[in-house]
C-alpha cells in the first residue's frame, strides 16, 4: 500500500470552537493557576488597604486581561479567520508531486495537505523530542490527541529521506518548539536536504511581535520574532522566496534553498 492509499481520507471539518477549546485543554495549568490567583485576590481583597489594593489590582488586572485576550484572539485565529484554508498554496507553490508534512506531536494539517493535493505522494513525520521540546503545552496536546498511526517518528535533526526527494515541505506551528537558535538551523538544513533543488519549505508560525504582545502578554515569548526565523533559515542555507500575513497575528514564510 503506498503513502497516498493510506492517507487517503477526507479532511474532517473543524469544529466552530476546535480551536479554542484545544486552547484550553493544551494550557489549563496558565489557566487554572490565573483563576486561583483571582480567587485568592477576591478573598482577601476586605483585608487589605488602600495601597496594597492599588498593588494587587496593578497584578491582577494585567493577568485578567491577558487571559481573557489570549482566548478572544485564539478563537479569532483557530476558528473564525479561516486559517485552516489553504487555498492560497495552490497559488503560491502549485502543486507538488511529493510533499512532507513535518509536526511535533499534533497534526490538524496532514488530512487538509492530502484532500488538496489529491493524488501527490507525501510523508508524515513527528519530530516530536522530550529532551529538546520541553514546553508543557506540546506534551499535554500529545496525551489528548495522541499520534497518528501513519506518522513516522524521525528526529529533527536526521529525517529518514534521501537527499532532494520532496517537492515542498510542510512545517506548520512546529519548528517553534525547537527552542534554541542552533537546534532550528539544524532542523532548517535537514528539510533543506530532503527537498528538490527547486524546493520549498512553507513554514507557518506566530511572530513575537506586537499583536501578538498585545493579545498573549508573557505568553508571546513562546513564539519567535521575524528576525530570528529569517537568521535560522539564512544560516540553514535558505532564502525567502515570498512572505505574507495570515491574520495579524500568523506569518507565513514560504523559504528556498539558496
Amino acid at each position: 500500500m503506498n503513502a497516498t492509499a493510506m492517507h487517503a481520507e477526507v479532511a474532517p471539518a473543524r469544529g466552530r470552537y476546535q480551536g479554542l477549546a484545544q486552547i484550553f485543554v493544551f494550557n489549563w495549568r496558565m489557566y487554572a493557576g490565573t483563576a486561583a490567583g483571582m480567587c485568592v485576590a477576591l478573598c482577601a481583597w476586605p483585608l487589605l488597604g488602600t495601597w496594597e489594593r492599588a498593588a494587587m489590582l496593578a497584578g491582577v488586572g494585567p493577568a485578567l486581561y491577558w487571559m481573557a485576550a489570549s482566548i478572544a484572539v485564539s478563537h479569532y485565529v483557530y476558528d473564525c479567520a479561516g486559517l485552516y484554508d489553504f487555498g492560497w498554496m495552490r497559488r503560491e507553490i502549485g502543486t507538488p508531486r511529493r510533499w512532507i508534512n513535518i509536526h511535533a506531536g499534533l497534526d490538524e494539517t496532514s488530512a487538509i495537505l492530502e484532500e488538496l493535493f489529491a493524488g501527490a505522494e507525501h510523508r508524515t513525520v513527528d519530530i516530536f523530542d522530550e529532551r529538546a521540546m520541553t514546553e508543557a503545552s506540546i506534551r499535554q496536546a500529545r496525551e489528548c490527541r495522541g499520534v497518528a498511526s501513519t506518522t513516522r517518528a524521525a528526529r529533527y535533526d536526521e529525517l529518514p529521506f534521501t537527499d532532494g526527494w520532496f517537492d515542498t515541505a510542510f512545517v506548520l506551528f512546529a519548528a517553534h518548539e525547537l527552542r534554541r537558535h542552533e537546534q532550528r538551523v539544524r532542523f532548517f538544513r535537514e528539510v533543506a536536504r530532503v527537498l528538490d533543488v527547486r524546493g520549498e519549505l512553507v513554514l507557518m508560525e506566530h511572530m513575537r511581535g506586537l499583536c501578538n504582545l498585545a493579545a498573549f502578554g508573557p505568553g508571546a515569548l513562546h513564539f519567535f520574532s521575524r528576525r530570528a526565523w529569517l537568521k535560522a533559515a539564512h544560516d540553514a542555507g535558505l532564502a525567502v522566496e515570498s512572505e505574507f500575513n495570515r491574520t495579524p497575528f500568523v506569518l507565513v514564510l514560504i523559504l528556498r534553498r539558496v
